[in-house]
């Protein structure tokens, strides 16, 4: 029987197997940050552990640190002892680190991509959820607790018990306008914020395989939003397209030869799944979520639901919202393109498509915040800059910003904010924010117009 990618990239490192048990995982890249980190060194450094494979961990700040005057001395007094451990803790461990300042920092799964450290084939963990994020290179990437992260500081290891196999295929044509980021909220909505649990999940298709490398990994990003462990999405010429030059991605003859063992990861024609799910592309439209999960989503001009269970009314409650109406037109005073899974330059270039030449609602407070110091180089040498400048936009520095609100970057307490995020969890904007998820085009759209807009039937018709 064939192997799928899964199966390949996990057992090409299993360590042991325990009789009966988990196995050894070996980990080939730790990325960490400055939350989850400082708790597992301390337990090394309590427990008289060395770091087992300092070269083999990348830092970077990127959770609570501030969007606004990055060169000034960082104001809250958590993020500034957050920071200075980090800093700190890579010194004395030898550990490569891209703090503030740094031209390569950034959100932890944008500035790893683009610098080519995530690369096919890899296992890849860090003390942050969304390192699904990675999966789209065809590598096996997941995040983990503190606990866990000191296992890996420790030995480069994992115990683990090997996810079940999961694939969501998706063929056709997608409409204009619907995003890689409507695509994985429709598969969401569809099979629940559950189907992934205890899975790995494989995207295929051929909707998959047309996207960029920049729209895989928003897929990617969001499998931990339907329950998965991760994501992945296998490698192919656009992957390695996308890896060749980077400053960390393998130079000359290595290159081929990395290229060359790549091409062996694809799932084989003959390999089978736990669970399948397949999908139309057609059926697909730009995508808004109604309630606090992301499988509570709805196409653009859709109604919400009429009726459901004690947590749907709890989440139309707390959105404000009823069953049967539509978002459309919908006031909307704050619009946030940035995170982890919609701030790199793809998703700016087809925000400032929409903006170019038109002026921000005066009702909207509308913050981009791109994924790293190498997207704003590109904003700026791009003349994006200046179109959402022109527009009313504000421009903020690298982080994580209104995703989570561990910095100032936060939602006022009643208010909507269509969000390029990940997660519309009660409060997770800021105490009492409302969130709605969307793509960049939807978000741009609603800056603009200063409420929800049809965008199939306003810059598509």
């Amino acid at each position: 029987m064939g192997k799928t990618l899964f199966d390949k990239v996990w057992d090409a490192h299993v360590v042991d197997t325990i009789p009966n048990g988990p196995q050894i995982l070996y980990i080939d890249k730790h990325l960490i940050h400055e939350v989850t980190s400082p708790q597992a060194f301390n337990e090394l450094e309590a427990r008289g552990i060395p770091i087992a494979r300092p070269d083999q961990i990348v830092a970077t700040a990127d959770h609570n640190t501030p969007t606004v005057n990055q060169h000034l001395p960082v104001q809250d007094p958590l993020s500034r002892n957050q920071l200075e451990q980090l800093t700190k803790n890579c010194e004395k461990h030898g550990i490569t680190l891209y703090g503030l300042g740094h031209q390569y920092n950034g959100i932890v799964h944008v500035m790893a991509p683009e610098l080519g450290i995530t690369q096919p084939g890899m296992t890849m963990v860090c003390g942050d959820s969304h390192t699904s994020t990675h999966g789209a290179f065809g590598s096996i990437a997941f995040g983990i607790g503190t606990s866990q992260v000191a296992q890996v500081f420790a030995s480069q290891s994992l115990l683990l018990k090997k996810p079940k196999s999961l694939r969501v295929t998706v063929n056709g044509t997608l409409r204009p306008g619907v995003l890689p980021k409507d695509v994985i909220l429709y598969i969401i909505s569809q099979i629940g914020t559950n189907a992934g649990t205890g899975y790995f999940c494989e995207y295929a298709g051929n909707v998959f395989q047309d996207m960029s490398m920049e729209g895989r990994m928003t897929v990617c990003n969001m499998s931990i939003e339907m329950g998965a462990r991760g994501g992945m999405i296998a490698p192919d010429q656009t992957t390695f397209d996308y890896i060749e030059g980077k400053k960390f991605a393998p130079q000359g003859d290595a290159f081929a030869k990395a290229v060359s063992y790549w091409k062996t990861l694809p799932t084989d024609t003959d390999a089978t799944f736990d669970k399948e799910y397949h999908f139309d592309a057609a059926d697909i439209a730009p995508m808004l979520t109604y309630g606090t999960n992301p499988g509570m989503g709805i196409k653009i001009n859709e109604h919400i639901p009429e009726t459901g269970d004690m947590t749907f009314e709890k989440a139309l409650e707390y959105m404000n919202f009823k069953g049967g109406s539509q978002l459309l037109d919908t006031t909307i005073n704050y619009v946030f393109i940035g995170s982890c899974t919609n701030s790199r330059i793809e998703d700016f270039r087809v925000a400032a498509s929409y903006v170019k030449g038109k002026q921000k609602a005066p009702n909207v407070n509308a913050w981009l915040v791109p994924g790293s110091q190498q997207v704003v180089k590109q904003l700026e040498e791009e003349g994006l800059v200046e179109v959402f400048e022109n527009a009313g936009f504000t421009l903020r520095e690298p982080g994580c910003s209104a995703c989570l609100a561990m910095n100032d970057d936060k939602i006022p307490s009643g208010e909507y904010c269509v969000s390029t995020s990940n997660r519309n969890f009660e409060g997770r904007q800021g105490q009492g924010s409302r969130t709605i998820l969307a793509s960049p085009l939807v978000a741009a759209a609603t800056a603009i117009e200063g409420k929800i807009v049809d965008i199939t039937k306003t810059i598509l018709a």
